[in-house]
């Protein structure tokens, strides 16, 4: 039992540490884009492509592997948590026919349960080899490791140690699973109609700079040269508008550089409305980064 609980320890450390591991990673390699980036900027050394480019790419160092990862694990939660329900509610049936909670679990075990099924038929092992049908489930929910295996977890071993009928307990624990997945279901429905609108803001905002760097910028340095020309066929030095048309680069690149702030923003707003939460929002941020990048040099 002790050598069980060490590994479990272990494999919670591994599991955070991989995750900290990338976004650690990510972090080092975009501060080295971030370091290049200023260097090309202030012209200590000649790189391929615009220094904001650099810029571009630190953000999606940070928020693509990290993002994507944090992404998998919540996916492989939300399997987990889709099946529990399921599996509850077959151990109900099972002790409604007289069984203990002990034969229940190994009877429901022969089911088929997703990325549960082999956490399940773990823990139908160790009953079988004599642990306690508590301390089987409490290793189960160390295993898992979600927040409503360790909720509903909880209640089963307090019912299961206070006695009496735990069919009743687990038929309402099921339920309580299902009506919890619904709501998440249904919340996450109507959060993705928000995300859509975001994505459907940023690309307007996109267009509208296409726009401005096609018709309004271009025509601005035509009529620029153009006053130019007036004044130097009139001689006169003062007595004509012009137009600055050297800092039409300047506001390109401010425009660019807008462009990236609303991705990684965007997209941080994204998740935070999806899931609730900010790594949710870093994958959105790397869609949008690539996204912009792709739209700025097409621009």
């Amino acid at each position: 039992m002790t050598e069980e609980i060490l590994d479990l320890d272990q494999l919670k450390r591994n599991r955070l540490d991989h995750g900290k591991a990338i976004l650690i990673a990510g972090i080092a390699v975009a501060a080295l884009m971030f370091i290049l980036g200023s260097m090309d900027h202030v012209g200590g050394v000649a790189l391929p492509g615009e220094w904001i480019d650099y810029l571009i790419f630190g953000l999606m160092a940070i928020s693509g592997p990290y993002g994507f990862y944090m992404t998998y694990q919540r996916m492989r939660v939300r399997d987990i948590e889709r099946r529990l329900p399921e599996f509850l509610r077959d151990v109900a049936e099972a002790g409604r026919f007289g069984m203990t909670l002990s034969q229940a679990i190994v009877a429901a075990s022969k089911g088929r349960y997703g990325r549960l099924t082999p956490e399940i038929r773990r823990m139908a092992a160790q009953i079988e080899w004599g642990v306690p049908a508590s301390d089987a489930i409490r290793l189960f929910a160390d295993r898992v490791d979600t927040p409503m295996v360790r909720r509903m977890t909880a209640i089963i071993i307090k019912a299961n140690d206070v006695g009496g009928n735990v069919a009743d307990v687990l038929t309402m624990v099921a339920h309580d699973a299902r009506e919890v997945m619904l709501n998440q279901n249904e919340r996450r429905i109507t959060m993705a109609t928000y995300t859509v609108v975001i994505y459907v803001a940023f690309a307007v905002f996109i267009a509208t700079i296409f726009i401005l760097n096609t018709t309004f910028l271009p025509k601005m340095v035509e009529a620029g040269s153009q006053l130019t020309e007036a004044a130097e066929r009139a001689g006169a030095s003062g007595s004509l508008v012009t137009i600055q048309t050297d800092v039409v680069s300047t506001v390109q690149t401010l425009l660019v550089l807008a462009v990236v702030i609303h991705a990684f923003g965007d997209g941080i707003l994204a998740g935070v409305l999806q899931d609730g939460q900010i790594s949710s929002g870093l994958r959105h941020s790397f869609i949008m980064l690539a996204i912009g990048f792709v739209g700025t040099r097409l621009i």
